[in-house]
């Protein structure tokens, strides 16, 4: 009976000394901090750019194909001063990449209240896009349109037009 006593008080000390390791470990681990992604800066040798490379003809051909409109079908009558929020469905048919430096710009027409240049979607090659943009219909009466063009990072247009027509009663 004695050492069945002394067997549990041993075994209970050596419970409590485990609980209490766990107990310590507790109250001295570190938080959990997740990272976080810092800016890399690379080290470029003197003789090159530190501007981004840019896809040029010379790498890759811009193209845009036209698929369909996907809200404001032309001849659409619009109330004066209205949004309209215009989205076109579009293919990347060439074989750069659309990325920083790509827009799309006003070449004919109202900029009917939207930035006369905006940034084109990122599309990779051979795959569909949506392009968007906000609209604000004039107060006269009138049919008005607003034609855009995509530019490449070095301001060469290409591809396929794409515009809206809208007439404010």
């Amino acid at each position: 009976m004695v050492v069945l006593g002394i067997v549990c008080a041993t075994l209970c000390v050596l419970l409590q000394g485990c609980a209490f390791n766990v107990r310590s470990a507790k109250l001295t681990a570190e938080p959990f901090v997740p990272p976080t992604a810092l800016p890399i800066s690379p080290t470029l040798p003197s003789s090159e750019s530190a501007t981004p490379s840019t896809n040029t003809s010379a790498d890759c051909t811009n193209s845009l194909s036209y698929i369909q409109d996907l809200t404001i079908p032309d001849g659409t009558q619009v109330e004066a001063g209205a949004s309209i929020d215009k989205r076109w469905e579009v293919m990347n048919s060439g074989t750069c990449n659309w990325g920083e430096g790509y827009t799309i710009r006003l070449v004919a027409g109202s900029a009917l209240g939207a930035p006369t240049e905006q940034t084109l979607f990122p599309a990779r090659s051979s795959s569909k896009a949506v392009i968007q943009i906000a609209f604000t219909a004039p107060m006269d009466s009138d049919t008005y349109s607003s034609s855009w063009q995509a530019y490449d990072p070095n301001g060469q247009p290409f591809g396929d037009l794409i515009f809206i027509e809208i007439i404010v009663p």
